[in-house]
C-alpha cells in the first residue's frame, strides 16, 4: 500500500525564472524530479513559496500540469483572492491528476469573517471532492482556522483529511490538542521549518512541508528521519535531531519572514541552480548585508554538517 500523500517530507517548490522574468517550467520540472529522487515524498506547487500572487492563473495551471505529466507527485496550492478562482485551481488539479490540495483561507475580502471563510473552504473542497486536502492554517493570511470550523467542514467534505500548521509552535500544539487529538484520523502537517522537531515529537505530525529543504534536501530529510525515530522513542535519535535542528536554526528561520523566497532562491544559486537567480519583480532582491549574512550562515552550517554527519549514531 502506498503512503498517504500528506506524509514524509514535502518541499514547497519555488518558481524559477527565465531571463525575461517569466516562469521557467522546464527548470521547475527538473527540480521537482530531482527532489523526489532525493527522497522527498511529494512537492507543493503553487503555494507562497511558488509566488502564487505574482503568476497568472494560466501560468500556475501550466506549472501544475507540467509537474504531474512528468510523474512528480504534486499537491496544489489554491491561494486566490476570489473563491471562484481558488475553486477553479482545485478543479484543474483534479482534472490533470494532481494528488492533493493545500487550501489557504480567503484573503483580503472579508478575510476575518468566519462565515465567509467557511464558504470559501467549502467551495474549494467541493470543486475536487476526490482529492485529499489539508487546510493551511496561517495567521499571516489574516485568519486562524480553529477546531470548530475545521470539524464543521470535515463533517460535510470527506476529502478534508488534514491540517497544515504555519502559525508556529503554540499553534502547532493547539492543532495537536484540539484537532488531531480529537480525531486521530486527521493528519497534522508541519508548515514552518523551525518547528520540525516539535511537530514530529511533541505533536504527532505525519509530515513536514519545507522551504529550506529545496536547498538542503539531504540534510532536511536527515532531520525528518531522526525526528521520526525520536517520536518512536529512540533516545539517541532525539539527541541528534535536536543538534541538527539547532544547527539549521538560522537558515530555517528565514521560512518565517517575508523574504523567505528571496533567501531560499539565493541558496539555490549558491548550490549552482542559476535559474533561481531572478525574481518576477526586478525590485525583489536581498540587500548586500542580507546576502552576506545568509552566505555566512550557509557556509557555517555546511561545514558543521560535514563534520557532524560522520559522528556515531548520526546515520539513519
Amino acid at each position: 500500500m502506498s503512503k498517504p500523500i500528506f506524509s514524509g517530507c514535502i518541499p514547497a517548490l519555488m518558481t524559477p525564472c527565465t531571463a525575461e522574468r517569466r516562469p521557467d517550467f522546464d527548470a521547475l520540472v527538473r527540480k521537482g524530479q530531482e527532489l523526489i529522487a532525493a527522497g522527498m515524498s511529494a512537492v507543493v506547487y503553487c503555494g507562497s513559496m511558488g509566488d502564487w500572487p505574482l503568476l497568472t492563473d494560466a501560468e500556475r495551471m501550466e506549472g501544475v500540469a507540467r509537474l504531474v505529466a512528468a510523474g512528480v507527485p504534486t499537491i496544489v496550492g489554491t491561494g486566490a483572492v476570489n473563491s471562484k478562482i481558488a475553486a477553479a485551481h482545485a478543479a484543474h488539479a483534479a482534472e490533470v491528476g494532481a494528488e492533493g490540495l493545500m487550501v489557504i483561507p480567503r484573503v483580503l475580502s472579508r478575510g476575518s469573517s468566519a462565515t465567509a471563510q467557511k464558504a470559501h473552504f467549502k467551495a474549494v473542497l467541493a470543486a475536487a471532492p476526490d482529492l485529499p486536502a489539508v487546510i493551511y492554517n496561517s495567521p499571516y493570511y489574516g485568519f486562524a482556522t480553529r477546531a470548530d470550523l475545521f470539524f464543521a467542514l470535515r463533517a460535510e467534505h470527506s476529502n478534508l483529511v488534514g491540517f497544515k500548521e504555519f502559525g508556529g509552535a503554540d499553534d502547532l500544539r493547539y492543532a495537536a490538542e484540539n484537532i488531531t487529538g480529537h480525531d486521530d484520523s486527521v493528519t497534522l502537517m508541519i508548515g514552518v521549518d523551525t518547528t520540525v522537531f516539535h511537530g514530529f515529537v511533541n505533536c504527532g505530525a505525519a509530515g513536514a512541508i519545507t522551504g529550506i529543504g529545496n536547498a538542503l534536501p539531504r540534510e532536511v530529510l536527515h532531520l525528518v528521519a531522526l525526528c521520526e525515530q525520536a517520536a518512536a522513542g529512540d533516545v539517541s535519535a532525539r539527541i541528534r535531531a535536536k543538534e541538527l535542528e539547532e544547527a539549521l536554526a538560522v537558515l530555517s528561520s528565514f521560512d518565517e519572514g517575508a523574504d523567505l523566497v528571496l533567501y531560499y532562491k539565493h541558496l539555490m544559486v549558491l548550490n549552482g541552480d542559476s535559474e533561481y537567480e531572478l525574481h518576477f519583480n526586478e525590485s525583489d532582491t536581498l540587500t548586500e548585508s542580507q546576502r552576506n549574512y545568509v552566505e555566512a550562515q550557509y557556509a557555517l552550517f555546511k561545514g558543521w554538517y560535514a563534520n557532524w554527519s560522520t559522528l556515531p549514531d548520526v546515520a539513519v
